[in-house]
């Protein structure tokens, strides 16, 4: 298997009060609670689903 480029991303910001469209993208990327980390293959899709909610998240590319 070919070493993938990963995304960690820290969910920093509460998605209470958000579009649906947020909360799915918060959902879609892995995150079940506030402060969790999640590390996701950087693709095309998951780099829309970072790029909607980048007020929300930060993010640090390995």
């Amino acid at each position: 298997m070919s070493k993938d480029k990963t995304m960690t991303i820290k969910l920093v910001k509460s998605g209470i009060g958000r579009m649906k469209r947020h909360k799915l993208c918060i959902k879609g990327l892995g995150f079940k609670r506030l402060n969790q980390t999640v590390t996701v293959v950087d693709t095309p899709s998951n780099r829309g689903l970072v790029n909607k909610i980048s007020d929300m998240i930060e993010i640090q590319e390995s």
